[in-house]
Parts: structure tokens; C-alpha cells; sequence
């Protein structure tokens, strides 16, 4: 059992230090914002304090958003026993909270868990079920809970959290590139200096911020499977799951899942879009033959 550990140490310690780099590259930007502008640091400290109040926020109350957006109805125990046995029992192995379960009516093969270890829910579409034998879901459930135990929709909030304001911030030195708004700030002499910061900030530091939020939750899920199939003590299993799934992307009639966006697609188990799609270009999932090599290798 010695390589399940290693792989989620490995992929833990990776993640964090990606998460740091991605503070410390945002508290750089926000400080270059604020020196360009004329400010000191009252005004950076305000900008951190604002942006911990966005993340805390999303933290507690995204989980509802979530599940709206999403299409997401709490399902009937009655109907739904034989999972809610398989998720109540993982979660005991797991040591954490039993989550509300939820079912989207989507013939996209999926999942996402969402909330916090106090007040968890994980979701599942109605493809994924019509798919999977008892094992395979057994795998795509603790994956899913592994997320929740871990704690990764903090680290995932945190990290759209930093993405979002950096973009937001982008956003605004673009528009002084574009129409010339507001440009010297509170240091008119030093307009190259200012047009320099507005360049980098405006337009390159959006694309690293995202590809630092891709890193991370790739990261989580190789994780999140390595965990995953320590529990079921099954590779094999989440392994064969993972494959169904990649010959449905492969079907010319496979379709995205209908209610997921940027935002939420971070928590599916695999990528919700269409294979082959624009959006694959900036996935926030791992390719799944890479993570069906992996678990292959723990068998």
C-alpha cells in the first residue's frame, strides 16, 4: 500500500506549493497595481483582506450556487437505497460527515462533490448510473469523497478566488491599454514604467494565473484517484470507470454536460465539455488515459 501514499504525498505537496506560488504571484501583482496607482500599503492590505472576504464567502455559501446551476435534485433514498448505502459506507471507511447526494438528470457520465467536510454533498448525473456497475461507482464515490476529505474545495475556491481577481484586475489594465483610461496614475512620470506594468499585468498575468489553477486541480484529481482507490482497496475498478467514460468522449454522439461552465467544471469528475472541444485546450482535468496509467501501475 506503500505507492497509494507516496502518490498522494507526492501530489499534495505538489499542490500546496502550487497554491503558494499562486498567492505570492498574486500578492506581486496586487503590489505592482498599487505602486503603479499612487497607493501604499494601506491599500495593498484592503486588497488582501477584500479578496480572503470573496474566497470565504465562496467557501460557505458556493456549495447552493453550485448545485443550482448545476440542475442538481436531492435524491430519493427510497429510489436511490443501493447508492446511498455505497456513499454512506465510503464515507464511514473515509471517516467523514455522510454527504447530502444529489442526481442530475444529464446522459453525460459524471460527478462532483461540493461543500465542506461539516456540510458536504456530492452530485451524480443519471449517465453515470445507467453506466457503472457497483464497483466502478464504488471508485467514482470515492474519489468524489476523497475531494471532500481532503479538502479540496478550499484549496479550489481559494485558487478561483485568486484567478478571478487577478482577471478582474487584468481586466481593468487592458482597458487603459485599449482606450488610454486613467493612464500615470499616481505616478505621472513614469509613464514607460506604468505602460510596462499595464502590458504585463493586462495580458500575461491572466494566462499564467490560469495555468496555475489548471496545475492545481490537476493535481487534486491525480490525488483524489490515488486516494480513492486506496480506500476501495480496487484500482482496477475506478481504472475501468475512467475508461467508459473515455469511450463515451470518443462516441460522435457524445454530448457535454448540459449545465456546467468554467467555474464548476473544476469539480467534475472528468471534464464536463465535449471531447475534442476549444474548452479542452484550457481543461482543468488531467488527460484521462494519463490517470488510468497511474492507477494501471498500482495494481
Amino acid at each position: 500500500m506503500a505507492s497509494f501514499f507516496d502518490e498522494i504525498a507526492r501530489n499534495n505537496l505538489k499542490s500546496f506549493i502550487l497554491l503558494a506560488v499562486f498567492m505570492l504571484f498574486f500578492s506581486a501583482i496586487l503590489y505592482l497595481v498599487v505602486f503603479v496607482l499612487g497607493g501604499g500599503i494601506i491599500a495593498f492590505a484592503i486588497g488582501v483582506l477584500l479578496l480572503i472576504l470573496y474566497a470565504a464567502f465562496s467557501y460557505f455559501s458556493g456549495d447552493r450556487l453550485v448545485l443550482a446551476i448545476s440542475r442538481a435534485k436531492e435524491a430519493d433514498q427510497k429510489q436511490y437505497a443501493d447508492l446511498y448505502a455505497s456513499v454512506e459506507g465510503l464515507s464511514s471507511a473515509m471517516q467523514i460527515k455522510m454527504p447530502k447526494v444529489y442526481i442530475i438528470d444529464d446522459p453525460n457520465p459524471n460527478a462532483f462533490a461540493t461543500g465542506r467536510r461539516s456540510k458536504p454533498s456530492v452530485a451524480f448525473t443519471s449517465g453515470l448510473l445507467s453506466m457503472m456497475n457497483k464497483n466502478e461507482l464504488e471508485g467514482v464515490i470515492s474519489h468524489e469523497l476523497s475531494h471532500i476529505g481532503d479538502n479540496d474545495i478550499l484549496v479550489m475556491t481559494i485558487a478561483i478566488a485568486f484567478a478571478g481577481a487577478i482577471g478582474l484586475i487584468a481586466a481593468y489594465f487592458r482597458n487603459m491599454i485599449f482606450w488610454g483610461f486613467g493612464f500615470g496614475g499616481g505616478n505621472r512620470n513614469n509613464g514607460g514604467i506604468f505602460l510596462l506594468v499595464a502590458f504585463a499585468v493586462g495580458l500575461l498575468a491572466p494566462l499564467f494565473a490560469i495555468l496555475i489553477r489548471l496545475a492545481i486541480s490537476r493535481r487534486r484529481e491525480y490525488m483524489a484517484d490515488a486516494n480513492g482507490a486506496r480506500v476501495t482497496r480496487n484500482p482496477a475498478e475506478l481504472a475501468s470507470a475512467l475508461k467508459k467514460i473515455e469511450a463515451y468522449e470518443k462516441n460522435p454522439r457524445a454530448t457535454p454536460v448540459m449545465h456546467a461552465n468554467e467555474i464548476t467544471a473544476s469539480l467534475y469528475f472528468a471534464n464536463p465539455f465535449k471531447a475534442n472541444s476549444i474548452m479542452n485546450l484550457f481543461s482543468t482535468h488531467p488527460p484521462i488515459e494519463e490517470r488510468i496509467k497511474r492507477l494501471e501501475a498500482m495494481y
